[in-house]
């Protein structure tokens, strides 16, 4: 079993950093081979619309000379993919982003349209600065399509949302509210985190 992690965060030691490295250590602790990405360490950009991917036999992989083309590689071959992605503006991070856009616009073809024939079982979640209710009935509905994406790994695929303790959450809370957010929510979303990957990795 073969599982890729990515924080797609540009903070490496932030809420997203530690959910994803939790979802890590969940995917190890049932036997995993666990391979854990800083994103934001990479030098990448969205799809350059090069077509080489579309041309006779070279569906399923990004031609593009970068270090985002050997991870659309290895995750290609791995079982599970998990990827937090924090939100900005109410959106997943631009990295989050690119990434979307090369993966599966390289599985597209013309003639058949998905070209993928593995199976990878998918965990995504999102870690945001305000409250779930909130994000679950008003952000996260304008993200069906990009997450219907997703399906095209032919697996499982689950959402999950973390509340970070942001200091706009903070102002509309009383001080009890906020010190019991800060004392477990945390401590509650990483072991939800752990549990995902292990789920996933089983």
């Amino acid at each position: 079993m073969k599982a890729i992690v990515i924080n797609a965060s540009p903070k490496r030691k932030g809420v997203n950093a530690q959910l994803a490295k939790s979802a890590a250590e969940g995917a190890k602790s049932v036997g995993a081979d666990v391979e854990y990405v800083d994103l934001y360490k990479y030098e990448l950009h969205g799809c350059m619309s090069c077509l080489i991917c579309k041309q006779g036999g070279n569906h399923c992989k990004c031609y593009w000379k970068d270090e985002l083309s050997p991870l659309i590689e290895r995750i290609l071959d791995a079982d599970v993919l998990i990827i937090g992605a924090q939100i900005f503006f109410s959106e997943p991070t631009s990295h989050f982003r690119a990434l979307i856009e090369r993966l599966f616009f390289c599985l597209v073809s013309y003639d058949v349209g998905n070209a993928f024939k593995g199976k990878i079982d998918v965990g995504i979640f999102y870690t945001i600065s305000y409250h779930k209710d909130y994000f679950e009935k008003t952000v996260r509905p304008h993200f069906e399509q990009s997450e219907m994406l997703f399906s095209m790994l032919n697996g499982e695929v689950v959402f999950d949302s973390f509340m970070n303790i942001s200091e706009h959450i903070k102002e509309h809370l009383s001080e009890d509210e906020v010190n019991s957010l800060k004392d477990n929510q945390l401590a509650m979303d990483l072991d939800k985190a752990f549990e995902r990957g292990a789920n996933l990795c089983r």
